[in-house]
């Protein structure tokens, strides 16, 4: 955490996800940092996102072995219906059901005693 970023991680404290917007272009902007990259303005404040998304992209990590991790597992690129990017896991999905375009939803998960970090899960499709 650090000046830029810590608007983010006191927002995923209180289960909230927050994103970075240039005050002057409207830009959304992740992860966070001090200048715009399309205007260079150094003005910012925050938008709460919806937590509704899609997979943008994925990789399945086999090796090294991670802490508290059982591997393999999947690596997401979540495309945000606000349109701007936010890497997570998918815990609990299994590597061979994860796929591009799939709904996903932000979730919350203390990994370590003062450490919480988004997570993103397969977001219930409404029945018909």
């Amino acid at each position: 955490m650090d000046q830029d970023s810590a608007f983010f991680w006191e927002g995923v404290e209180k289960g909230e996800l927050r994103i970075q917007r240039c005050s002057a272009c409207k830009a959304l902007r992740h992860p966070p940092r001090p200048t715009c990259p399309r205007c260079l303005s150094f003005d910012w404040d925050s938008l709460l996102a919806s937590g509704n998304g899609a997979v943008y992209s994925f990789i399945v990590h086999h090796h090294p072995p991670v802490y508290g991790f059982e591997i393999p597992f999947a690596i997401a690129l979540i495309e945000l219906e606000e349109g701007t990017r936010i890497v997570g896991n998918l815990p609990g999905v299994p590597p061979e059901k994860v796929r591009v375009g799939m709904p996903v939803e932000v979730s919350f998960a203390r990994v370590a005693d003062e450490w919480t970090l988004p997570q993103w899960r397969p977001k219930e499709e409404p029945t018909r």
